[in-house]
């Protein structure tokens, strides 16, 4: 059994956008004429590594693809993910947590 069950196995969706990813990589170095051994010189990696990003497997380190999406001047949508303000469910969340109204502690002062 693999150490990292995610790598073996993950979730469709995950599987689809990685995939979907690595081919968007793959039509950017294309479109730009470059070769995948002149894009892992620019990145400063191996040749492996971008053929496996554009590949889309999981196991390609996240900085693999910030350097490829920087390459092909694609990174500031990068920046964009997960981002607080624009999550309408953690935000949700947030709002319901908060408290209604302000109290004091309930509990032991030392105020003899």
């Amino acid at each position: 059994m693999p150490k990292n069950q995610l790598l073996a196995s993950q979730p469709y969706p995950v599987e689809r956008a990685l995939k979907a990813l690595g081919e968007n990589l793959r039509t950017a170095r294309i479109r730009r004429g470059l070769t995948i051994t002149e894009v892992a010189q620019k990145i400063g990696a191996g040749y492996r590594a971008v053929m496996d990003a554009e590949r889309g497997k999981p196991s390609t380190g996240v900085a693999a693809y910030a350097a490829l999406l920087w390459l092909y001047d694609l990174l500031p949508g990068f920046e964009d993910l997960a981002n607080p303000l624009k999550d309408a469910h953690g935000l949700a969340l947030a709002r319901r947590k908060q408290p209604v109204r302000a109290r004091k502690p309930r509990g032991l002062d030392n105020d003899f």
